[in-house]
C-alpha cells in the first residue's frame, strides 16, 4: 500500500488492549520514521514510525482517548483503558493526525518513506536504506504531503 493511494482499502488498527479501534477511509498522506527524543519517549522505541492521515478520514471508537499536552503545540492521545499511544497532532501541521504504524493492522504494508530528526538518531541504531533523511524536522515534507 502506498501513501496517498486513495483507492486503498480501509486501514484499521487498535490499541494494545483492543478497547480503542481506529479506522481510516484513505491511505496515509505520508509515512515516516522519527528519531526525535519526544517520539522515542512516547513510543518507548528506539525510533518511531508513524503514518500521517487527513484527520477527516480517521475515526476512533469509542473515542480518541485521553489527551496529553506535554509540549506547546503538540497534543498526543492515549487509550483510556491501557495507555497505548494512539495519535499525535501538531499545531504546525493542521488537518493531519499521526498514528504509530505499529498499532495499524496493515503495518507490514506501510513502509516509511523518509527519516525525520536524523541528527537525534541513537548512535547505535543503523537503518540501512536509501530513504531521504532530514537532520531536523521533516515538517515541510509532511505539510506538502497534505496538499
Amino acid at each position: 500500500m502506498k501513501a496517498s493511494d486513495d483507492t486503498a482499502a480501509v486501514i484499521t488498527g487498535r490499541c494494545y488492549c483492543g478497547a480503542t479501534t481506529i479506522s481510516a477511509t484513505q491511505a496515509p498522506q505520508a509515512i515516516a520514521y522519527c528519531h526525535c527524543s519526544d517520539c522515542r519517549r512516547v513510543t518507548g522505541a528506539p525510533v518511531a514510525a508513524f503514518a500521517a492521515f487527513d484527520e477527516t478520514a480517521v475515526t476512533f471508537s469509542p473515542d480518541e482517548g485521553r489527551k496529553v499536552v506535554a509540549n506547546p503545540g503538540v497534543t498526543r492521545t492515549f487509550c483510556s483503558a491501557c495507555g497505548s499511544p494512539l495519535t499525535g497532532r501538531y499545531d504546525y501541521l493542521p488537518g493531519q493526525v499521526y498514528i504509530a504504524v505499529g498499532i495499524l493492522d496493515q503495518a507490514n504494508d506501510l513502509a516509511p518513506q523518509f527519516h525525520g530528526h536524523e541528527s537525534q538518531r541513537l548512535t547505535w541504531l543503523h537503518i540501512d536504506d536509501d530513504l531521504e533523511r532530514f537532520a531536523t524536522t521533516s515538517r515541510s515534507r509532511l505539510a506538502d504531503a497534505a496538499k
